[in-house]
């Protein structure tokens, strides 16, 4: 089973699948095999629409995360996680048929609700925090993520060749499903890239490196941003920058070619208003 499981590993990342997103399918299917033979007592040889239909019961009315019945977001990953398993066996012949649809997936009211919960002042008061920490690496990594809408992942994997701080531009490489694109810099960014490869020693063809490593893991970058807000995370930031960039009067489809979104629709959700505001406005009436 484990060199099917790393077969399957490898069918993702030939398909573009991000890092984040294999671990989370891996593991998605992981559980569903144990359940299998739990609940069959056999060795699992293929995927039935059956089982996959008892095992969407014992989601939705069984298993607890927490001691909390599961969301309808939870089960849909746990079904997609399957639906790309059973692509896979069917690419490798283990079987022929698909046996999840899309129709198999919970039906999730979409809050139209603008994601973002920090503002403009937030983020400067994060920001200053942390350069008055005299951490220059971390403060030109917020001051990236902030006034680029990186994500974090892609933040991480630029190298020392793909940034040009003289035009102003920086080549995305490895963007969500490996599709590449520029992003431009103002000046804050300049600003804060300069004065951290002044102090900056390494070899490293990475932008933002360790001690340890020849390039920051994203867990020491979680736990940096816990020291100075217990808000603002690196996917905040992202949210603030779509916001922030048509506030600021960006076209939506502008926004959508800077931070690398595949649907318009995504970027769509940043023209509505905030949580916060709507709560406000229903207190009107």
């Amino acid at each position: 089973m484990e060199d099917l499981l790393y077969d399957f590993e490898n069918f993702m990342n030939e398909s573009g699948k991000s890092k984040n997103t294999i671990k989370s399918y891996l593991l998605h299917v992981r559980h569903y095999l144990k359940w299998f033979e739990e609940t069959y007592g056999l060795e699992f040889k293929k995927l039935y629409r059956e089982n996959v239909l008892e095992y969407k019961n014992y989601l939705l009315n069984v298993k607890k995360h927490k001691g909390k019945r599961l969301n309808g977001k939870s089960i849909n990953a746990k079904l997609s996680a399957l639906l790309q398993f059973n692509r896979f066996l069917k690419k490798e012949k283990i079987q022929e048929d698909i046996v999840i649809d899309d129709i198999d997936l919970i039906k999730i009211q979409t809050n139209y609700a603008n994601p973002t919960d920090i503002t403009k002042a937030d983020v400067e008061n994060f920001r200053q925090k942390i350069l008055e920490s005299g951490d220059k690496r971390l403060y030109a990594l917020v001051t990236l993520l902030a006034y680029t809408g990186l994500r974090i992942s892609e933040a991480l994997n630029i190298k020392i060749e793909d940034m040009n701080l003289e035009t102003r531009e920086l080549i995305v490489k490895k963007g969500k499903g490996y599709k590449q694109r520029i992003v431009y810099l103002n000046s804050k960014v300049i600003n804060a890239i300069k004065e951290y490869l002044k102090i900056r020693e390494s070899d490293s063809e990475y932008l933002f490196v360790s001690r340890q490593s020849d390039r920051l893991d994203r867990t020491v970058i979680n736990r940096h941003f816990k020291k100075y807000s217990n808000k603002i995370t690196p996917h905040k930031l992202r949210h603030f920058f779509c916001t922030n960039a048509i506030e600021n009067g960006f076209a939506v489809h502008e926004v959508a070619n800077i931070a690398g979104h595949s649907s318009i629709q995504t970027t769509l959700i940043y023209t509505n208003p905030s949580r916060e505001a709507m709560k406000n406005k229903i207190e009107l009436l």
